[in-house]
């Protein structure tokens, strides 16, 4: 009985964890990637959701969805451990990965901005000679009918 609830209290453990982990994934989106405030609503609200999901299923998969004060004790304390030891680390390391790419993906896309910002001026130019050219021929037009 007591190995029992000690093995829940380790998966709650490890509950507490993955919540903190999911909490610095949408804090790393954050620190990363400009939000507004609608979308920081959102994210917040999709956290609570898969948090709630992350709970329940360990609830009822592992307890067969009995609850107990430990459990709930043991999320907080899984938690606390990942935000006390871990998540500093995992918030750098991500940070940096995420930058990183981002600037080896504007490096390989510079050329192809380069590309498209051209491509669109001369398409735009093309349209502004072409209007210009229909305004002249419909001045000409009502000029030869009066």
């Amino acid at each position: 009985m007591v190995t029992n609830q000690m093995y829940l209290f380790l998966i709650f453990i490890v509950d507490g964890i993955l919540i903190g982990l999911l909490f610095d994934f949408f804090r790393i989106a954050r620190k990363v990637f400009q939000t507004s405030d609608a979308m920081t609503y959102i994210e917040d609200i999709l956290f609570w959701i898969l948090t709630g999901f992350i709970v329940l299923y360990s609830i009822f998969v592992f307890n067969n969805g009995e609850l107990r004060l430990f459990m709930f004790l043991g999320i907080l304390l899984g938690a606390f451990i990942y935000m006390l030891w871990i998540s500093s680390y995992i918030i750098k390391i991500n940070v940096k990965i995420i930058n990183f790419i981002k600037k080896v993906l504007s490096i390989i896309l510079t050329p192809f901005h380069f590309v498209f910002i051209n491509i669109r001026k001369s398409f735009t130019n093309f349209y502004i000679k072409i209007g210009n050219l229909l305004k002249k021929s419909k001045k000409e037009k009502n000029i030869v009918k009066n």
